[in-house]
């Protein structure tokens, strides 16, 4: 049974840090595309960062760049989000996806609230 769960998410001020993690189950962990994505309320759903299995190449949604980090432990099944110097424009839910075409999986999501 395929499973991704996330956690790490919660309450910050802005400023602040999180960092997400993502342990995933039931499939090959090292084989598959792990991306972030988040959605807003009244949003889209939109891709934050994603990471590849092979080289662990990294992309970022432009609104991100330089201010979160994601990487991947494949000896632990987990991908990870360090969100830095976050924004109230960061608060939504935050997924995590793993992909290996034509195999996409999503995990129920962790909330992220950046509030004062």
């Amino acid at each position: 049974q395929v499973q991704l769960v996330e956690s790490g998410g919660g309450l910050v001020q802005p400023g602040g840090s999180l960092r997400l993690s993502c342990l995933a189950s039931g499939f090959t962990f090292s084989n598959y595309v792990m991306s972030w994505y988040r959605q807003a309320p009244g949003k889209e759903r939109e891709l934050v960062a994603r990471i590849s299995p092979a080289d662990s190449s990294t992309n970022y949604a432009n609104s991100v760049k330089g201010r979160f980090t994601i990487s991947r432990d494949n000896a632990k099944n987990t991908v990870y989000l360090q969100m830095n110097s976050l924004r109230p424009e960061d608060t939504a839910k935050y997924y995590c996806n793993a992909r290996f075409v034509p195999l996409d999986y999503w995990g129920q999501g962790t909330q992220v609230t950046v509030s004062s």
